[in-house]
């Protein structure tokens, strides 16, 4: 729900499912319903509700041994720390909850736990870790097929690459952008095939921002408000906040 651009009705569907879990009172059901939640706050980028998520999932999967979603629960965390300022100590849990994931053996969700990261080392300002995890996830697409966060990652990309120009030539319009353009009609193109209307609007986002530095802020904003009228809630978002802040900027 969350992917197709109905941010409320996810969350509304995470905490109907949790709710089912703690009726139910299964070990494995209340650790999949916690981290459904934490999942669509992530998604929303609500990071001390995903933090109290995480840290649910983390004690019940503690308590019933199950590494699998106590590693899900300790990278969600560290994200969770990352998105409320705390770049670096959030970083080292990503990782750790990485490392726990992948001592269970398991291969699933490896673009999943890297998309954040790359996101993550971007805050930082090291946009060389970040590039070079998204290396590793588009690997990760082709080895396992699994593009659920496809678009975001060539977003991200197109972010990075950007920030690259900017350190090495800091001018208002920088020389170069034809590689961080591509990344991010690439998200887009993407994002369209499969329907995910949120990261549609985050590429879109991305691009308009370009577009306003190179001065072509009546394309920016036609496009911007093309997938912003689109929907028709989660208005209350950072995501949707931020898109009605940029066009009010574009105006």
């Amino acid at each position: 729900m969350w992917f197709l651009g109905y941010p409320d009705q996810a969350l509304e569907r995470s905490l109907q499912a949790h709710t089912l879990a703690q009726q139910l009172a299964h070990p494995l059901d209340l650790a999949y319903g916690s981290q459904a939640v934490a999942s669509v706050h992530q998604y929303r980028r609500e990071g001390q509700s995903a933090r109290t998520r995480a840290e649910a999932t983390m004690g019940n999967s503690v308590a019933q041994g199950l590494p699998f979603w106590l590693a899900f629960g300790t990278f969600v965390y560290g994200w969770a720390l990352a998105d409320l300022g705390q770049e670096e100590i959030g970083i080292a849990h990503m990782h750790q909850g990485m490392s726990a994931w992948h001592a269970t053996g398991a291969k699933i969700w490896q673009v999943y736990y890297l998309v954040p990261l790359v996101e993550a080392y971007g805050r930082r300002n090291q946009p060389e870790e970040g590039l070079a995890l998204s290396t590793r996830a588009l690997a990760a697409i082709d080895e396992m097929g699994e593009r659920t966060h496809e678009a975001e990652l060539y977003r991200l990309r197109g972010e990075l690459t950007l920030q690259q120009l900017s350190v090495t030539n800091p001018q208002p319009l920088t020389p170069n952008t034809q590689d961080t353009e591509a990344c991010f009609h690439k998200a887009i193109e993407v994002a369209c095939k499969q329907h995910a209307k949120s990261l549609e609007l985050r590429a879109v986002m991305s691009l308009a921002r370009l577009w306003q530095r190179q001065g072509k802020k009546a394309e920016a904003r036609q496009r911007l408000a093309e997938i912003y009228g689109w929907f028709t809630e989660g208005f209350d978002t950072k995501d949707l906040q931020e898109a009605k802040a940029l066009l009010d900027e574009l105006s």
